[in-house]
């Protein structure tokens, strides 16, 4: 396999296609990451499926094969679509998923009708047109690749010098019209990014495949990033590697088309950052949700030995007692036991029962602390909105100030949730609140 793709980038025509599609997954990553980031991805594909009109009206007018005027006619096409769409949403009760699905089939439906008119009535120069529906990567010529590289190098100089603009219009557009940004002129610059980042690659992936180019990538940047220029990054790098990858594939697996092994390609990598990507993925969560369930349940049975030996059972507390008081799966509660018998929390008394060590009591009266008071502060929410809790563990006991912790220990004594088992306390008898 690898001395056949060795031997195939040595094919001039290959190393054309192979610069093409890497450039055209490059601008389509990044001009994709503001479309996905505006709620704008069907836009992309209601534009490639409008191009079909626009190339086959700029074949009919300039008589023959000409990747420059199919481009041309098939951005006017796109920015006719954007506008019709407009239109509808602003001056009708019709929502703008509902307009995007109109302009989709009527587009694509008349492009069909020209596209078969122009194959009946054609003098046979019209031969590959319909192409322009799903690519064809490999009847790209040097030109052809040398206006691609063009239109994507202007891309991404314009969109590298409008960086801030665009970030600001995409989360904060009240903002950036406040501060004197044109909105209007931007979100039309953007818009023709779009264009034209879907029409050069109608070649190489076509009109029906042409949106999963652009939304793929981001998608998967999205996985990886929450900083908008790191987003960019990524998903620039994972579209031209699927060019890349998908050129590659096409060039050993006789028959099959570049544009939609591209579009494989990049969706493995969409699939790859599902799952493995380190904070969002799957497998992160999947993780993140163990390690939650271990600690919850741990931590459910670290209560229930201190709930009994606080109800006076300073002595042997049984499993049967434990699990009475809070129920937990048998699984995890013998990892909870052998944790707690790790950090010399418990130990053994006899078989299936346990006795809460020096240590425990100290860090069981912590844990049952730092639950009561953030129970208080629960119940009394209004009071202490000042302190923004989230979850128990931010209520840092260490941080709060003698006057919130005061009010909460009050509060504590009215409902009758004082710990009563104190780390020096011998008996249920003493009754000391350590804070």
């Amino acid at each position: 396999m690898l001395e056949a793709i060795v031997s195939q980038l040595q094919n001039p025509n290959t190393q054309w296609v192979l610069i093409g599609t890497m450039l055209l997954g490059i601008a389509s990553g990044v001009v994709g990451s503001f479309t996905l980031l505006r709620k704008q991805s069907l836009i992309g594909d209601a534009m490639a499926h409008a191009a079909l009109p626009g190339v086959c009206i700029a074949f009919i007018l300039y008589g023959s094969k000409s990747l420059l005027w199919f481009l041309v006619g098939a951005a006017i096409a796109g920015l006719l679509s954007s506008f019709i769409i407009q239109v509808i949403i602003n001056h009708s009760r019709i929502k703008e998923d509902s307009a995007l699905g109109i302009i989709i089939s009527v587009f694509f439906g008349f492009g069909i009708v020209l596209l078969t008119y122009i194959q009946h009535n054609g003098a046979g120069n019209q031969s590959g047109l319909d192409d322009f529906i799903f690519g064809q990567a490999a009847s790209m010529v040097g030109a052809d690749v040398r206006l691609i590289t063009i239109i994507a190098i202007m891309l991404l100089i314009i969109t590298a010098i409008f960086y801030k603009e665009f970030k600001l219009l995409t989360f904060d557009p009240q903002f950036a019209k406040g501060i004197g940004i044109p909105a209007k002129f931007f979100n039309g610059l953007l818009l023709l990014l779009i264009v034209c980042s879907v029409v050069i690659g109608l070649q190489t992936v076509g009109v029906i495949l042409m949106a999963a180019m652009l939304i793929t990538p981001a998608i998967s940047a999205r996985y990886w990033t929450d900083k908008l220029s790191h987003m960019i990054i990524i998903s620039g790098l994972i579209g031209g590697i699927s060019g890349v990858a998908g050129t590659l594939l096409s060039t050993i697996m006789e028959g099959m088309a570049t544009g939609p092994l591209i579009i494989i390609a990049a969706t493995l990598m969409f699939i790859i950052s599902l799952i493995f990507a380190p904070k969002r993925g799957l497998l992160a969560k999947f993780l993140k949700q163990l390690s939650l369930k271990k600690r919850t349940a741990m931590e459910q049975i670290f209560l229930s030995f201190y709930d009994i030996a606080e109800g006076g059972n300073l002595k042997s507390i049984t499993e049967k007692e434990v699990l009475q008081k809070r129920k937990v799966t048998p699984v995890y509660f013998q990892y909870a036991i052998k944790v707690l018998e790790r950090k010399q929390y418990i130990k053994k008394a006899s078989e299936g029962s346990w006795i809460l060590t020096d240590a425990g009591i100290e860090a069981a009266y912590d844990l049952v602390l730092q639950q009561r008071l953030y129970e208080m502060y629960l119940m009394h929410e209004m009071e202490f909105a000042h302190l923004e809790l989230k979850t128990r563990d931010d209520l840092n006991l260490q941080a709060l100030s003698s006057e919130t912790k005061d009010q909460l220990v009050k509060l504590l004594r009215i409902h009758d949730r004082i710990p009563l088992l104190t780390p020096e306390s011998s008996s249920v008898a003493n009754r000391r609140l350590m804070v």
